[in-house]
């Protein structure tokens, strides 16, 4: 047979389990709800049995084992079976939408050149990268801002790791509140990674393009650290809460374990939050226009990039955000009431000094965090400006971390006598 004639296919087409429209809801929210209670189970059989001493035998072993195996198992088909009739879905939503909404306007709006639009996906260009367009398009402005952003961003490595090391090399400082905050030194480290290296690549670079898969993938990594960093900031407001309301069962309730466990449901929680606002974006539909006006792919400027409805996505942040953000800031707030409630009725002037002073670092960082994060993303898509929704969010993905290592540390003094005594080894052994 001559190779001429062979056909080199690409792409496959998965027919789904059924044809007909009037069976994709049922199908989309029957295994949707199947999916979620089978993450959701095995989820709970890790977490119980690797929080319970009692289970740490070879049966439990293996079923924790088993019950990672059938999550994976799982993601592996149901993700993409229900992404199979998103667009079909998205349409009908659509004109359910005009229908109850705007019923006056529907013969209008949804007439027969409409609807055959809307169909006919393939008149659309499906984007395969997007161009980041960067925080200034001046020739002259390139080198102050890479040289800035360079700086920044070494110091933010080198601070939050120094961070890290001193509190692993000095015994003293691993107790709760040390061990929440080297987390959140690695965290800072990692958030700052997801759109920084890129971003001063892309100041030299003729083309900016990261690719679609690139883009989700960074949009993902940066929702997953800014939710570790809000979760963790809780956290930490729980062990400040612990220490001065309740200062001689402080061991007793934050022991190791609980403090690992505790660790580790942020690191879950975060990363199914990130994956709900990522998986929504990947259902979005991209038309010609792939410039993003932002030097990272930041869930509103893709947004407003998009020519499919971006409803649920805001209906989602305003909503889930919500609750995760809002809900995190809420109990820091409870616990600083308690704090300034036990604290007021101290007799002791030192003392309530003292007690302020070891929140004060904590404060700060949750003021400039919460601060910007609101200002950024809890607003309508229509009334978000891209110029300052571009230095707010230096200030949260940049600035933030970079200050971390210093606040925590000037106004720290067990971190200051951990510093200097490191920096003497450091001089004795190197002079020996």
């Amino acid at each position: 047979m001559e190779r001429s004639n062979q056909t080199s296919i690409y792409e496959f087409l998965l027919m789904g389990l059924s044809e007909q429209p009037e069976q994709q809801p049922l199908l989309f929210g029957l295994f949707l709800g199947m999916y979620l209670v089978t993450v959701l189970g095995n989820l709970l059989i890790i977490l119980a049995i690797s929080s319970d001493v009692h289970l740490h035998t070879p049966m439990y072993i293996f079923l924790a084992n088993l019950s990672f195996s059938d999550i994976g198992f799982i993601s592996t088909i149901i993700p993409k079976m229900l992404d199979l009739d998103n667009f079909l879905l998205a349409v009908m939503a659509f004109d359910r939408y005009v229908a109850i909404s705007h019923p006056l306007h529907y013969a209008m709006t949804m007439n027969s050149q409409c609807c055959v639009l809307l169909m006919e996906n393939t008149n659309w260009t499906s984007v395969s990268h997007f161009v980041l367009l960067g925080i200034s398009s001046y020739p002259q402005e390139q080198i102050p801002l890479f040289l800035l952003f360079l700086f920044m961003y070494a110091i933010n490595i080198s601070g939050n790791f120094a961070i890290i090391t001193l509190i692993i090399s000095t015994p003293h400082l691993h107790t709760p509140m040390y061990i929440f905050l080297s987390n959140l030194a690695l965290v800072d480290i990692c958030f700052t990674s997801t759109t920084v290296p890129k971003m001063l690549q892309n100041i030299f670079s003729p083309t900016k393009i990261i690719s679609y898969m690139g883009c989700l993938a960074q949009t993902y990594f940066f929702i997953c650290f800014a939710a570790m960093e809000n979760f963790l900031l809780a956290i930490m407001a729980y062990d400040r809460y612990i220490a001065i309301c309740h200062p001689f069962r402080y061991h007793m309730i934050l022991t190791r374990m609980l403090c690992s466990e505790m660790v580790a449901l942020c690191h879950i929680l975060s990363h199914l939050h990130a994956l709900l606002h990522t998986f929504l974006m990947g259902q979005l539909i991209f038309c010609a226009d792939n410039r993003i006006p932002h030097f990272f792919c930041d869930l509103y400027p893709l947004m407003k990039l998009s020519c499919s409805s971006t409803h649920l996505n805001t209906l989602m942040i305003h909503t889930e955000g919500v609750i995760v953000i809002n809900g995190a800031l809420a109990f820091i707030i409870a616990s600083y009431a308690c704090i300034i409630s036990v604290v007021l009725r101290s007799p002791s002037a030192k003392g309530k000094w003292r007690a302020f002073s070891t929140c004060g670092s904590h404060l700060t960082v949750v003021a400039i965090f919460y601060g910007t994060l609101t200002w950024v993303y809890f607003q309508p898509i229509t009334s978000y400006s891209v110029a300052k929704g571009r230095i707010l969010t230096v200030m949260h993905t940049v600035v933030t971390p970079m200050m971390n290592p210093f606040i925590y540390s000037l106004r720290n003094g067990d971190v200051e006598r951990a510093f200097r005594k490191w920096r003497s080894r450091s001089w004795i052994s190197f002079f020996r």
